[in-house]
């Protein structure tokens, strides 16, 4: 029995040891840092989080889901990379209209960044900013994580920060600018409804349409509801769904409302900061006066450009919208926060659109 006894504990003392090895040479993977979500003090590195197998590249941990949405904000060209995570055993309240109702201990996450040359937008990209918002009991939390020179980690940021940010634009032409990460405060006017801070982009209708994962493409909404993390949902053949605004075998209509509703009906909206202008652009709305047809401006000021109507139908240069959305001029431009470049083609769009409005 005892040399039984000493056979297996030698046995033992290789498996352990084996196991050891195993665990040394194989990386560990990460997991998301529920205790960091919830913390009053946000962490002072992106890393804390867990967010990342490999934080760099941009590689999820277990349980942290990559997604993207129709049509995306205008953020001076910047190449974005969305996440989401929620924690194991819980999931998001579908809604068919507004963004999913989200169990604390949620985490969406998105990263911006620029390519060295957009001739070439895969290549040398320079990661720059990560945005994070948390729910906690108390609400959501956003905050902004600046990435060092090295590429290696984000440090928040609460105050805000200027990045300077040199490419080559499509067109072959340099492109210089100072991008501005927002401070705490201008996170909460983008994404203020009724009073409260809420996420922009996970609404039925923005992911209502495939993505590209890892294992194949597959509409985003049957994946989350399939994944656990999103309750009620119906099929995704009867969900809302909207064009990306460059689909130019979308309807015009359709594409150029789609582009409003992200770019500015997070304060265009009865429920948002903006809302005693009257003008409301939520993709939803009804075609009227309420979306800037004939409407005149509240209190446009300079801003309106000498320009009498929101919407002149048929008149893109009558119109005030386009000339702000056209300007790059602070005080001028639509949207106030996110931009300090023109975007041609969205103006092409619009104007197109208002060509069509009778």
């Amino acid at each position: 029995m005892a040399r039984r006894s000493r056979v297996g504990e030698g046995v033992l003392s290789f498996m352990f040891a084996a196991l050891a090895l195993v665990a040394i040479l194989t990386p560990a993977q990460a997991s998301p840092n529920d205790a960091a979500i919830l913390a009053k003090t946000p962490p002072k590195l992106l890393s804390e989080y867990g967010f990342f197998d490999d934080l760099p590249a941009q590689k999820p941990a277990v349980g942290v889901l990559p997604f993207d949405v129709a049509t995306p904000l205008f953020s001076d060209s910047a190449l974005k990379y969305r996440f989401v995570y929620v924690p194991t055993g819980l999931s998001a309240t579908y809604d068919g209209t507004e963004a999913f109702d989200f169990p604390v201990g949620t985490a969406l996450i998105k990263t911006f960044a620029f390519p060295a040359d957009y001739r070439d937008p895969d290549k040398n990209i320079r990661i720059v900013e990560t945005r994070v918002m948390l729910r906690q009991e108390a609400g959501w939390l956003a905050s902004a994580y600046v990435w060092n020179a090295a590429g290696t980690d984000a440090e928040l940021k609460i105050a805000g920060a200027k990045v300077e940010i040199e490419s080559v634009a499509a067109d072959g032409s340099p492109l210089a600018f100072t991008y501005a990460v927002p401070n705490r405060n201008q996170c909460k006017a983008c994404h203020a409804f009724n009073g409260e801070i809420v996420p922009l982009g996970p609404k039925a209708r923005n992911l209502n349409h495939d993505f590209p994962y890892a294992e194949g493409a597959q509409n985003q909404l049957a994946r989350w509801s399939a994944a656990g993390i999103l309750a009620g949902a119906p099929d995704p053949s009867a969900a809302p769904s909207v064009p990306h605004w460059r689909d130019e075998a979308a309807d015009l209509n359709h594409r150029a409302r789609a582009w409003l509703d992200v770019n500015c009906a997070h304060c265009h909206r009865r429920e948002g900061p903006a809302s005693n202008s009257g003008l409301f652009l939520t993709f939803g709305e009804p075609e009227g006066v309420t979306i800037g047809i004939n409407k005149r401006p509240v209190a446009a000021g300079k801003g309106s450009g000498g320009r009498a109507f929101d919407i002149v139908p048929g008149d893109p240069d009558a119109s005030i919208l386009l000339y702000r959305v056209e300007s790059t001029e602070p005080g001028v431009m639509m949207p106030e926060l996110g931009r300090h470049l023109p975007d041609p083609d969205a103006v092409s769009l619009l104007r197109n659109w208002i060509l069509t409005l009778r």
